[in-house]
């Protein structure tokens, strides 16, 4: 499916944001705050479909769309929401764009709270995305309700995950301290890599792009404290790890 061409934002006429980043409206009963979310994801369909849910919410309003990493930088710069919903994954850039973008959001704009909406159910991605500043992590396939209670979790400066994200973050946990805490993935990239395999091909037998065992890759010499391929995999052969 070919994605239309996206527009940096789509701004929603409104009363003027107050200081806290929210959005107000004017009902029957008087004014209420509402969280004002800005959404990011690459198809236009993804965002149509999240605006038509959350809308529906009295607490809540989209105020913006963005479809790029550039976008979503325009967007944050002139609406200043409260929370953003955030894929990993952008166009055509590289695997790890969306987790660029989420440290660059956390850094700049510490008061936004990101929530990670995504297809990702790899290990690395929800430790790395918690690592570089997402209040939550839940996959895109999550039910309705428990979407919106992430959202609203998050906007109360807590932690939200799904089932799946949240037992990622457990077996985090459980992790022996005096062991590099290596996901199940990046275990298997190990493995690979020891059998002298390149990036091309460890990618074509875990059915991921290059980019991404790249990824895994520096994940792994950083924890094992390598400097090269070939020595993280002594490093790992010293721990018993392979």
């Amino acid at each position: 499916m070919t994605t239309p061409p996206s527009r940096a934002m789509h701004p929603d006429p409104g009363p003027a944001r107050r200081p806290n980043h929210e959005t107000e409206r004017q009902s029957g009963s008087g004014r209420r705050d509402q969280l004002s979310i800005v959404l990011v994801d690459d198809h236009a369909i993804v965002r149509q479909g999240l605006r038509s849910i959350l809308d529906r919410e009295e607490d809540m309003r989209v105020v913006g769309e963005a479809a790029t990493a550039a976008d979503a930088r325009t967007a944050l710069e002139q609406l200043r929401p409260a929370i953003v919903l955030l894929d990993l994954k952008l166009g055509t850039g590289s695997d790890t764009e969306g987790l660029d973008l989420c440290s660059e959001i956390t850094r700049r704009y510490p008061e936004v709270g990101v929530l990670v909406l995504t297809t990702f159910l790899d290990d690395s991605y929800v430790l790395e995305a918690v690592h570089r500043g997402a209040k939550g992590y839940v996959i895109k396939d999550v039910d309705t309700s428990e979407l919106v209670s992430s959202i609203r979790t998050v906007a109360r400066d807590e932690s939200a995950f799904d089932s799946r994200s949240a037992s990622v973050m457990a077996r985090s946990l459980r992790t022996n301290p005096d062991e590099p805490a290596l996901t199940e993935r990046e275990h298997r990239v190990l493995e690979l890599l020891a059998s002298g395999l390149s990036n091309r091909i460890i990618g074509t037998t875990l059915f991921i792009s290059e980019t991404t065992v790249k990824f895994h890759v520096r994940n792994i010499m950083r924890k094992l404290g390598a400097s090269t391929r070939a020595e993280a995999v002594y490093e790992a052969s010293k721990m018993s790890l392979i």
